[in-house]
């Protein structure tokens, strides 16, 4: 991120309707340029390649919605293309393109996981038909993009997770979140539920290192009336309030152990029994779960059970840090500033300065820390623009960790001079012709960065 792109003017544009992106894959010229026409004819994206090969490379880039591929095909046929994109992209839909003497094996490529099949040569309304129902079934949202508004990002790692959210949006895939403390891992669990055929059903957290493990039990679970004392009436848990929609089981790795066991039982037979009950109620949501902690390292310790964690990690999506998506700053700074003038009708921006040390500094809290220092900042100023002063007192000591490209490139020239002085033992001309530089150049690289090379005799 350059200098110009901090200071400069910044906005947060609306997330952008869209078409559904689709990747025709066929290595019949002739085919290929009739389906592309048809499709887009019907305002759907799309690109067109030869082979399978190719088509994963376009899957990277392009990040398709749905695939429509040639079940014969040289190098990589359709049905290993698609045994690699449900690897790749589980919940990614797969149309195969057959000849009438292929039939068996485009519906052996059914059984395997493809969406259906489509016999050449391709009647126009059947394939509009199959690609609709394709679209509709894995949770496309055509009218705009309002499932992920909440996500604010120009991050091109961020998109990615994105894209692999609403492909798994329209399966009943569990899904396993893992990221820092801040990373906005409920944000995307939820951002799933709205790009999903759950959407208009409730979408439930509950937080398990938030309670008493009997409390918890009981508000996932339920129980039936007397079963604590004083209670005198049947309580409904959180995975029946869900029912048909989607609950987040946020900070999982923090479930005491005889929970994870109950869970997994639930997982396994579809069904929930109340503390005091043994009559098994069917259970209709959807789990998703989401933890800062690394699980492997729980289930090494004997802390997480190993059969639970498969259960719940069918697909697992990791949420980056803010300093791995930096470009995302100045975005989010401006998206904040607008939530706080919609809610309390006062407008304030930054000084560019502060800007600059906001998208350089650290950020150990990720974005939720971000959040709350702009909000800080915004009810501590007097003045309209925000001075960097007062960001640098809101950050203490985590303002201005990343070094510039000068002082990167000297603490990295340092410390190669240090090695190779330590590896030589001092010997200047050796560790000139190490270092490929006549030893004038070289003793002038020692004194620049203050380097005695007898400290490194007899190391």
């Amino acid at each position: 991120m350059n200098r110009d792109e901090i200071r400069g003017s910044y906005t947060v544009n609306q997330p952008a309707k869209r078409k559904a992106r689709i990747l025709v894959v066929d290595d019949d010229p002739g085919l290929l340029r009739l389906l592309t026409i048809r499709l887009r004819a019907e305002n759907y994206d799309v690109e067109a390649v030869e082979n399978g090969t190719q088509a994963l490379a376009a899957a990277v880039r392009f990040r398709p919605d749905l695939v429509i591929s040639d079940l014969r095909m040289d190098q990589l046929d359709g049905i290993g293309l698609l045994k690699e994109l449900q690897h790749r992209w589980p919940g990614l839909k797969v149309i195969m393109l057959t000849a009438h003497g292929t039939i068996p094996d485009a519906v052996q490529a059914t059984q395997m996981g493809a969406f259906g099949f489509l016999t050449k040569p391709v009647e126009k309304q059947e394939l509009l038909d199959q690609v609709q129902k394709a679209l509709r079934i894995s949770g496309f949202i055509d009218t705009d993009q309002d499932w992920r508004a909440e996500l604010i990002t120009r991050s091109p790692l961020m998109e990615e997770k994105l894209a692999q959210a609403h492909m798994v949006a329209g399966t009943e895939a569990r899904v396993l979140i893992t990221g820092e403390s801040g990373t906005g891992k409920e944000l995307l669990a939820r951002a799933i539920h709205k790009a999903s055929p759950r959407r208009a059903r409730p979408f439930i957290v509950v937080n398990c290192s938030a309670m008493a493990e009997n409390l918890l039990e009981s508000e996932l679970f339920g129980h039936v009336k007397g079963a604590f004392a004083g209670a005198s009436t049947d309580h409904r848990g959180l995975f029946q309030s869900a029912e048909g929609g989607t609950l987040l089981l946020d900070e999982i790795g923090d479930m005491p152990m005889r929970l994870q066991v109950k869970l997994l039982r639930v997982l396994q037979e579809g069904a929930i029994r109340p503390i005091g009950s043994n009559e098994p109620i069917p259970v209709g949501a959807r789990v998703i779960s989401s933890t800062r902690t690394d699980l492997t390292q729980l289930l090494a310790g004997g802390q997480f059970r190993e059969d639970l964690y498969y259960r719940l990690n069918v697909v697992h999506i990791e949420m980056p840090p803010l300093s791995r998506r930096r470009e995302d700053i100045p975005v989010l700074v401006a998206h904040f500033l607008a939530q706080v003038a919609r809610d309390s009708g006062t407008r304030k921006i930054y000084a560019p300065e502060a800007v600059e040390l906001l998208a350089t500094s650290d950020w150990p809290g990720n974005v939720r820390q971000l959040h709350n220092v702009v909000r800080q900042n915004v009810a501590l100023s007097q003045t309209p623009i925000i001075p960097v002063e007062m960001v640098q007192q809101s950050l203490g000591g985590t303002q201005g960790k990343l070094p510039s490209f000068d002082e990167a490139r000297d603490e990295f020239t340092r410390s190669y001079l240090s090695q190779i002085l330590q590896i030589t033992g001092g010997n200047v001309s050796q560790a000139a012709r190490l270092a490929k530089r006549n030893r004038t150049d070289f003793y002038k690289l020692l004194g620049r960065h203050q380097l005695v090379p007898d400290d490194f005799k007899g190391r």
